[in-house]
C-alpha cells in the first residue's frame, strides 16, 4: 500500500518520546508482514479497553512515528505509519480508526488512522479512498 508523497520532515524527539515511538514503529514493521485478516484481527484485540483518540492525540502519536522513522515518513510507508500510528496511540490508552483502503483513478492502495470521520495527518480529503478494512474507534461502554 503506498501512494507517492514527498517525505515528511519529523521533529527530533526527547529520548523519553523516542523509545515508545521507535517500539511502535518496530511491532509495525512485524505486524505489517501479516496478512490483512490477521493484521485486522491483532488491532481488534489490542485495541480493547482503549477510549477513543482525540485528533489531537493521534497527529501527535503520528508525528512521533514520522519523527523515529525514515520509511515511515516517506509514501512508501503508509502501512507501517498507520500501524504504528495506531498502536503508539494505544500505548497511551486510545484509539483511532485504523483504515486501509484504494481508489481506482488513479490505482493507488493507502492505509491511514482517522478520528471522527478526519485523516490524520493526511494530504487526501475524507472519502478520497475506497474504504477496504478498518479497525473503528472503541464504542462507549456508558449508557
Amino acid at each position: 500500500m503506498s501512494t507517492h508523497m514527498v517525505p515528511e520532515s519529523g521533529i527530533r524527539l526527547p529520548m523519553r518520546k523516542q523509545v515508545p515511538a521507535r517500539t511502535a514503529v518496530a511491532a509495525a514493521r512485524l505486524l505489517a508482514l501479516l496478512p490483512p485478516r490477521h493484521i485486522r484481527r491483532a488491532l481488534n484485540l489490542l485495541r480493547r479497553g482503549a477510549r477513543p483518540a482525540g485528533f489531537q492525540d493521534a497527529l501527535t502519536a503520528r508525528t512521533a512515528v514520522i519523527s523515529v522513522s525514515t520509511r515511515c515518513a516517506g509514501g512508501e510507508g503508509c502501512l507501517q505509519r498507520s500501524l504504528a500510528t495506531a498502536i503508539l496511540c494505544r500505548m497511551a490508552g486510545h484509539w483511532p480508526q485504523w483504515c486501509a483502503g484504494v481508489r481506482t483513478q488513479p490505482l493507488r492502495a493507502h492505509a491511514w488512522v482517522e478520528v471522527e470521520g478526519v485523516p490524520v495527518g493526511e494530504p487526501y480529503p475524507a472519502h478520497y479512498f475506497q474504504l477496504l478494512v478498518h479497525v473503528p474507534e472503541v464504542p462507549s461502554e456508558r449508557g
